[in-house]
């Protein structure tokens, strides 16, 4: 039997426990065996219920993110209130912030995702996906920031270099396209094959210096 590679649930099909007061919780984390993150999610059957129970994250050092994916829930953030319909996304940095919410509508549910802060290693083709974003908007100059803050907070890396080659060639900036692509191509070879057919590069393709 072939090795299950992927899995796929309906959150609602899934066993639930009570949890502390009248909170109830899906162990998202527990079903599916997930090891680079927390995350649970929290369903009331009646107005009124919990869906995050009060507490802050100071002993575990997590930042959280919360997702309400049906309903509407009343957030309170260190006192402050918060309405939350479906589609909100809460974002608590500060794990002292005390934090609750309760559920405004019958069948509310929020996604609770957590994590140790500073541990999550941010993935360069964000970065990626920013810039050409921006260039997609007309706003070249904005791609070229994120691709170059990539590189400021990943160090030297192979696809941020290529891509920012590919904006700056797709602006006549020949000598920064054409340095950023040789060493792009220095740290990863395929990067080479890869500017071979790529029509961001056209620009400086006549140049000798450009990947044989």
């Amino acid at each position: 039997m072939a090795e299950q590679r992927w899995q796929a649930v309906r959150v609602d099909e899934l066993e639930s426990l009570a949890g502390p007061g009248t909170l109830r919780w899906t162990p998202l984390r527990r079903h599916f065996g997930i090891t680079a993150f927390g995350v649970n999610a929290y369903t009331a059957a009646e107005i009124g219920q919990d869906v995050v129970e009060e507490h802050t994250e100071e002993t575990l050092g997590h930042e959280e993110l919360y997702v309400v994916l049906s309903g509407r829930a009343s957030f309170r953030l260190d006192g402050a209130e918060l309405d939350a319909p479906a589609g909100t996304a809460v974002y608590i940095g500060d794990p002292a912030v005390r934090r609750g919410a309760v559920a405004d509508e019958p069948g509310t549910t929020v996604l609770a995702v957590g994590g140790r802060l500073g541990s999550h290693e941010v993935s360069t083709w964000e970065y990626s996906f920013a810039a050409y974003g921006h260039l997609a908007a007309g706003e070249l100059e904005r791609g070229l920031a994120a691709l170059r803050a990539g590189l400021d907070e990943q160090g030297e890396s192979a696809r941020l270099l290529y891509d920012l080659a590919c904006l700056e060639s797709r602006d006549g900036r020949r000598e920064d396209a054409l340095g950023h692509l040789a060493r792009a191509v220095e740290l990863d070879a395929k990067f080479g094959e890869h500017a071979r057919g790529d029509a961001d590069l056209e620009g400086i393709r006549d140049d000798p210096r450009f990947p044989a």
